[in-house]
């Protein structure tokens, strides 16, 4: 078992999450209240990682952070280290990759909101940030634990984009996806297999653990209703 390897994935998970879903939650609600033009171009941009192959991704991802372009060069003259084969070029790929699985939980709740929620709590002399934390947000919950659940998986178990860009170094890039194919590259299978299981067994408790969560949660709102 690798677990250099394991810590490095899940801290990588952890940082995506944090930084992903906050950011995640203001796209998803912007795009399920307001009405224009381009809207469903920016909802297919958004989507793209979906149905991209991983290593085209990758590739668009390297050229994007590479000495050649601006953002590469700015983060080489400022922080004196490159942004691809780092650790902070694999967290903002993660990032970007894992757009569609923190914003389209989330849009899809917040569209069927009603509308006269917002005019209520304006009628009771709510502000809007406090319509968001205080109605909004509670309600919207099971679509925002899905896309926590779903990008914390989706980076656990991405492959393509990680070795692209972040490539395979031993404690700062090599996450447990790319130890296991290292493994199976050595005919180590046994290595290989123990560490598959592993993510086996975490995947189906964790997908476990949340879809009873989110039926107690449902089901409570109900026996509330009633």
């Amino acid at each position: 078992m690798n677990w250099d390897a394991l810590r490095l994935s899940l801290w990588l998970a952890v940082a995506t999450v944090l930084v992903l879903v906050p950011l995640a939650l203001g796209v998803a609600r912007w795009l399920a209240f307001h009405r224009f033009a381009a809207k469903p171009w920016v909802e297919a941009l958004l989507a793209t990682p979906l149905v991209l192959p991983p290593t085209v991704v990758g590739y668009y991802l390297l050229v994007a952070f590479g000495q050649q372009s601006a953002l590469g060069r700015w983060f080489a003259e400022w922080l004196g280290q490159p942004l691809v084969f780092s650790f902070a070029g694999l967290w903002l790929a993660s990032v970007l990759v894992n757009v569609p699985f923190a914003v389209q939980p989330m849009q899809r709740v917040f569209e069927h909101l009603s509308r006269d929620l917002r005019d209520t709590a304006a009628c009771c002399g709510m502000s809007a940030w406090q319509a968001f934390w205080r109605i909004e947000l509670p309600l919207v919950w099971p679509g925002v634990l899905t896309a926590v659940v779903l990008t914390f998986a989706h980076t656990l178990g991405e492959f393509g984009v990680v070795l692209m860009v972040g490539g395979n170094i031993e404690g700062e890039t090599k996450t447990l996806a790319v130890a296991i194919y290292d493994e199976v590259q050595a005919f180590n299978f046994e290595a290989a297999g123990q560490m598959a299981v592993l993510l086996l067994i975490f995947s189906v408790v964790v997908l476990g653990a949340v879809s009873g969560w989110g039926r107690r949660l449902a089901g409570g709102r109900a026996h509330e209703q009633a």
